[in-house]
């Protein structure tokens, strides 16, 4: 007998910055994906039969909008901002209090759900840098949630897709290093379509909660189970 494929329902936030656009693209692209939610403060400027778009100005207040967070099977949690520039207090507020809040609301409303959080290489709750101390805190705390699931992504460097309207423009400038990295730090060094594949294929797990590096997404996207 034919095995019943499994429904995904899948919640993207950041979709309006590179990772989350990716994710995005590949959710889109992929058969495995029934439907998409993506909430942001401005829109993404993407249409397809299977996405819908919540335009959202408060991520720290969701009671607005809880009602249409409900039905949903995984979150792919892209929203984040560089330490680069910001103060500590800042970094933790926009990187721990906000991925959070956001966090418990949907554990809250939705059973059988996977979270993946995108995090960084060298992130570590007793790091050196404040970065890599709030983004262990992170993940270490989301673990800590009901969710059925939890992947915590630490990938390095991200090579976008061709054409992606929300790609950093220095990366025009050092793709060509990509190939180079990719073959002495392969752990360094991932697509964004195997980030993406990497959070779909993900779905097909089964009570997990794991901290993937580089190498683990590149494997994961390769290997769906």
């Amino acid at each position: 007998m034919e095995k019943t494929r499994k429904e995904n329902h899948v919640i993207i936030t950041g979709s309006t910055g590179m990772v989350g656009e990716g994710v995005l693209i590949q959710c889109l692209n992929s058969p495995e994906i029934n439907s998409i939610l993506v909430i942001n403060r401005k829109s993404c400027g993407y249409t397809h039969p299977k996405l819908k778009e919540i335009i959202h100005q408060d991520f720290f207040n969701f009671s607005a909008i809880e009602n249409q967070l409900t039905g949903y099977n995984a979150c792919f949690f892209c929203l984040g901002i560089t330490s680069v520039g910001a103060s500590d207090e800042v970094y933790y507020k926009m990187t721990y209090t906000l991925t959070m809040h956001i966090a418990e609301t949907l554990s809250k409303l939705n059973e059988n759900m996977t979270f993946c959080y995108v995090s960084g290489s060298g992130t570590n709750e007793k790091g050196r840098l404040n970065w890599q101390r709030v983004k262990g805190k992170t993940e270490n705390d989301l673990m800590k949630l009901p969710f059925e699931q939890v992947f915590n992504f630490r990938p390095g460097f991200i090579k976008p897709i061709e054409g992606q309207k929300f790609a950093h423009n220095f990366y025009k400038y050092i793709n060509w290093l990509f190939p180079i990295g990719r073959k002495f730090f392969p752990n360094g060094f991932c697509k964004m379509t195997e980030l993406g594949d990497a959070m779909i294929n993900a779905l097909s797990h089964n009570n997990k909660r794991q901290i993937l590096e580089g190498k683990d997404i590149i494997n994961l996207a390769a290997n769906p189970l």
